[in-house]
């Protein structure tokens, strides 16, 4: 099982739209809201070279990696491939 973290900031409609998307498909994921710590959103654009929120992440054994935001799972999803990105196919 891989564990998803979704990086949000309170007023962002983007990440109003990428978590409704991983709850409709029954994704279980650790919201962050980085809204009063710019601190952490420097240490994300280190992390993943996206200077946007949300940003997506997923971790298992072999690692974490930033899936990207709320465009980048909606096209997952459009491609069938998200699923499979968050470890939720059997």
């Amino acid at each position: 099982m891989k564990k998803i973290t979704v990086y949000t900031k309170d007023y962002c409609p983007y990440c109003d739209t990428a978590k409704r998307l991983l709850k409709e498909i029954g994704a279980t994921f650790e919201e962050i809201d980085i809204t009063s710590t710019p601190e952490m959103m420097e240490e994300l654009v280190k992390k993943s070279g996206l200077m946007t929120v949300p940003q997506i992440f997923v971790e298992d054994d072999s690692g974490e990696k930033c899936l990207g935001g709320s465009d980048d799972i909606h096209k997952l999803h459009e491609e069938g491939k998200l699923m499979g990105a968050l470890g939720l196919e059997s």
